[in-house]
C-alpha cells in the first residue's frame, strides 16, 4: 500500500498525451455544455463532438474495456430515448426519460474524469497547478484526491476477491452478509487510506513553505491545441444556443 501511494497514479505514456490543464479544461467544458445545453442549432454537432472526445482518448491509451462499456451504455441510452420513450406512457415513460436521459448527459463527463484520474500522476498534476500559480490550499487536497479514488478501487477489488473465496456473493442468497462483509472493510480501508495519503503528502513535502522542484515536464503541445480548439468551437456553439434561447 505505501509503495502504491508513493508511486502515484499509473501514467499511460502511449496514445494521446495531454497536459493536465488540458484534461481538466476539457472535463469542465463537457460538464458545462452537456449538462446545461440543448439539442438544436450548433448544439446538434457540438454534443456528438464532445461525447466522442472521451471515447477517442480512452482508445488512445488502450483502455478497451472502459471504451467499449462507454460506447455500449451511451448507445443503449440513445436508442432508449429515441425509440423506447415515444412508445411508452405514464410512469414507464417518466422512468425511461429520467434514467436514460441522465445517462446521456452524465456519462461523457464521468468517463472524461475517469480518463483524467487514470492517466495523470500526482507529480504531473502538482507541476501543472504550480504553473497556474494556485495556492497549496487547493492543490494539496486535489492531489490527495487523485490517489484516493484509485486506491479505494484497488482495495474494493481485493475485498471482492476475499469475499468470493469465502463464498459470499449475490448468487448464494446471503445479501446481508455480502453487504456487511464488504461495507465494513471498505469503510475501515477508506479511513486508513486517507491517513496514509496524508502521511505520504507530508513525506513529499507538499505542505512545506518553499518552492518545490518537479521532475515532470508539463506543457502544451499540438494535440493539446487541437483538442482545446475543438472544445472552444463547441463552447462558441453553446454560447450561440444560449443566446438564441434566453434572449
Amino acid at each position: 500500500m505505501p509503495q502504491q501511494i508513493l508511486r502515484g497514479a499509473v501514467n499511460n505514456k502511449g496514445g494521446i498525451t495531454l497536459d493536465p490543464r488540458t484534461k481538466i479544461f476539457v472535463a469542465f467544458i463537457l460538464g458545462v455544455v452537456l449538462l446545461t445545453g440543448g439539442y438544436n442549432g450548433g448544439m446538434a454537432w457540438a454534443r456528438p463532438t464532445l461525447t466522442a472526445i472521451p471515447l477517442v482518448l480512452l482508445l488512445s491509451v488502450r483502455k478497451w474495456g472502459a471504451a467499449v462499456g462507454y460506447s455500449l451504455a451511451f448507445l443503449a441510452s440513445y436508442f432508449a430515448m429515441t425509440y423506447l420513450m415515444p412508445i411508452t406512457s405514464g410512469p414507464l415513460n417518466f422512468l425511461v426519460m429520467i434514467v436514460f436521459g441522465i445517462f446521456l448527459q452524465f456519462l461523457p463527463c464521468i468517463m472524461m474524469f475517469y480518463f483524467v484520474f487514470s492517466t495523470t500522476t500526482v507529480s504531473e498534476f502538482m507541476a501543472a497547478m504550480e504553473r497556474m500559480h494556485l495556492t497549496d490550499k487547493i492543490t494539496i487536497p486535489m492531489s490527495v484526491m487523485f490517489r484516493f479514488f484509485p486506491t479505494v478501487n484497488e482495495e474494493f477489488g481485493d475485498i471482492n476477491d476475499a469475499m468470493r473465496m469465502r463464498g459470499i456473493s449475490f448468487g448464494k442468497g446471503n445479501l446481508g452478509a455480502m453487504i456487511e462483509y464488504r461495507l465494513v472493510p471498505m469503510m475501515v480501508c477508506s479511513v486508513r487510506i486517507g491517513e496514509d495519503l496524508a502521511a505520504a503528502a507530508l513525506t513529499r513535502g507538499l505542505g512545506a513553505p518553499v518552492k518545490r522542484t518537479n521532475v515532470c515536464s508539463v506543457g502544451f503541445h499540438i494535440q493539446d491545441l487541437i483538442i482545446l480548439a475543438v472544445c472552444a468551437a463547441c463552447l462558441v456553439a453553446f454560447g450561440e444556443w444560449y443566446v438564441s434561447v434566453h434572449f
